[in-house]
């Protein structure tokens, strides 16, 4: 039985789901629990002398699973002699040693650390003619029947709800088998692949029946951009659309989840509709904004019968009429709005989102990437410094995985011609040219760069950077570049938040003692680099808060380019012309390794311009549809209390 870090829900409380779902508070939290689960399965098992058949999952979601496991096994004795595993899916075709092949993946995050015997191990061989995969299907059913079926699978899920590769449209009762990858599996595993053309079309799975007979099921989902397909298999119908709502008539089924991912369900998107809440500030805005945007009503217009109809009749009754909540949360809304994101001197700030002392601030931006600046918060980023703010900027990472590798040779030919142009001694120039050159030409896709090749990508992206931070108008001394160690692994895979990049971030902070923090809050990025960067500046805010600078320094926190705030988030909206909006495009433009065919592109074919445009522009549109002022483009933030 699973317990839970922040999940004391009622069955009242979840009557709308129709799986036993667990919220915690992380994903670190959840994989301990779910590994206490695995574990106490398998030394159940061990006392029995029996064998404990494991069904394990790959991707991103299992993997603080597998660490967690890992530990156990060596600071807590727990043996995995009696564990026989059958992985979901692979890849097809694939090659076991592969950088890409999940034979790899399992190795490096768990079979290679623990103690379980080799003949036990079994994942999808992906190297087979196509001749004998239905064959070889029907053996790796036969052999998990043998042993009388899978113990506990561990699941993930996609982001249009299928589990292994089942993807939408697979049918209850499929078989193990070679399927074609949909469209939105293939492109959220792009990354790995350094591009769409390079992905996989085919894979092996695990079959829908298969799944559906294991003895107990544990799916586990992390992060928002998981929440809308987590509430489609928890809340909504039975479908073959979403292979996940399968698990709906499967008698022993956990989905474990972290906040973010659950944040789409109804009891905490629309907790008054399923018990009596308190009815906070916070909790009023959420619900009179969302129920303003789900009737498109400007929040003046709203009616006491809008409330009754649509479960909010408590909030009537205890703050009511409608006319004296809709003015509260109107006047509220309006007070985000500013053309002045450093305070505005010389004026009553009591309803404005930033203090008007001092007058001229220092100011810290943090971006993540070379570019999260300036797509995130461009139009802010320029108004601070013309408005005489002492603005800094630093880049937390080089972004040197995010450069295509023939952007990289065309710069290493331009230095080679230069060189030879103005005749300056080309040899080593021309020494890491070749070698670069030739390494390319036989890289494996999704490769490690060698480090002179990494070095180029790093030096391209710094002056794009610092192009950019020059139109807006800053001077080489308030341009910071980091370069956290954590990135730098050549790999997509990052080394985890380590002491040298807090203190690196810790050591600005105090050289710039800022009175404003802006930093990108974005967990919805798909390779993990924003959340690493937020906990380091999270992690270095805890430990000098407490000095005389911290006293008068606020945190701001921006999104990236794949999502924005809710409405009823925003603390402070810094709105745009459509001139500002032209500007901001052309400082995204300085990023041209970023444009025409971005490596990490993600589930958004846009590029980063038209993205941040877009989503600017959506944000403006809320506060005209809510019933505000109609500007152009708004930049969304929330206040952090650190």
């Amino acid at each position: 039985m699973l317990t839970s870090v922040i999940d004391n829900a009622t069955e009242l409380e979840k009557r709308f789901e129709k799986i036993n779902t667990h919220v915690f508070n992380n994903s670190l939290d959840a994989s301990k629990e779910v590994a206490a689960a695995v574990a106490s399965l398998i030394r159940e098992k061990q006392a029995q002398q029996k064998m404990c058949v494991l069904g394990l999952a790959t991707g991103s979601s299992p993997k603080s699973l597998y660490a967690e496991l890992v530990r156990l096994h060596k600071e807590e004795n727990l043996s995995f002699k009696n564990v026989i595993s059958f992985n979901l899916d692979e890849y097809y075709p694939m090659k076991a040693e592969s950088i890409h092949s999940y034979v790899r993946f399992m190795n490096e995050q768990l079979f290679d650390h623990v103690d379980i015997n080799a003949e036990n191990v079994h994942i999808p061989d992906g190297t087979l003619s196509k001749q004998e995969i239905a064959e070889y299907c029907n053996s790796y059913e036969s052999k998990i029947e043998e042993l009388g079926g899978i113990d506990l699978q561990i699941l993930g899920i996609g982001g249009n709800g299928h589990i292994g590769f089942n993807e939408s449209g697979s049918l209850q009762n499929s078989k193990t088998r070679l399927v074609a990858l949909d469209h939105s599996t293939r492109i959220a595993a792009s990354k790995d692949f350094k591009g769409l053309k390079n992905t996989p079309r085919t894979a092996i799975t695990l079959g829908v029946s298969k799944i559906m007979e294991a003895k107990r099921v544990i799916l586990l989902a992390w992060g928002e951009a998981k929440s809308a397909i987590v509430r489609k298999a928890v809340e909504e119908e039975f479908t073959n659309q979403v292979p996940a709502s399968f698990l709906q008539e499967h008698n022993a089924v956990d989905f474990v989840v972290d906040k973010e991912a659950a944040s789409q369900l109804t009891r905490l998107k629309k907790p008054w509709l399923v018990e009596e809440v308190e009815w906070t500030n916070k909790l009023i805005s959420k619900a009179v904004l969302g129920l303003a945007l789900e009737l498109k009503k400007p929040i003046l217009m709203l009616t006491d019968a809008d409330y009754i109809e649509n479960g909010m009749s408590d909030l009537l009754a205890e703050k009511g009429p409608a006319y004296d909540i809709n003015i509260r949360i109107f006047n509220k809304l309006q007070n985000t709005i500013t053309g002045w994101p450093g305070g505005k001197p010389n004026a009553d700030d009591s309803k404005r989102p930033e203090r008007s002392e001092p007058a001229k601030k220092r100011v810290l931006i943090f971006s993540p990437h070379p570019d999260d600046d300036i797509i995130s918060m461009g139009g802010t980023f320029k108004r601070l410094r013309e408005q005489g703010h002492e603005v800094h900027v630093a880049y937390q990472t080089s972004g040197n995985i995010a450069v295509a590798d023939d952007e990289a040779i065309r710069f290493a030919k331009f230095i080679t011609d230069f060189n030879e142009a103005f005749n300056i001694s080309s040899d080593g120039a021309k020494e890491i040219y070749d070698k670069s050159r030739q390494f390319i030409k036989n890289k494996e896709v999704g490769g490690i760069d060698i480090p002179e090749l990494r070095k180029i990508k790093g030096i391209i992206r710094r002056g794009e950077a610092r192009a950019t931070s020059h139109f807006v108008g800053l001077p080489d001394a308030q341009i910071h570049f980091m370069n956290l160690p954590f990135y730098e692994t050549g790999a997509i895979e990052k080394n985890p938040l380590g002491e040298d990049d807090i203190a690196l971030t810790i050591d600005l902070i105090e050289k710039i003692k800022p009175h404003q923090i802006y930093a990108a809050g974005d967990l919805a990025d798909p390779h993990g680099t924003h959340k690493v960067c937020l906990d380091a500046v999270f992690a270095a805010l805890k430990s000098i808060k407490h000095k005389d600078f911290m006293q008068d320094c606020w945190l701001w926190l921006y999104r990236g380019a794949w999502q924005e705030w809710g409405i009823d988030e925003i603390d402070m909206a810094v709105p745009m012309s459509p001139d500002q909006v032209i500007e901001k495009r052309l400082g995204i433009f300085k990023h041209q390794s970023q444009k025409d065919g971005v490596v990490f592109q993600g589930s958004d074919s846009r590029e980063f311009w038209q993205r941040a445009e877009d989503r600017n522009r959506e944000t403006a549109t809320l506060y005209d549809q809510l019933g505000l002022a109609h500007y152009a483009a708004m930049e969304a933030f929330v206040r952090w209390e650190y």
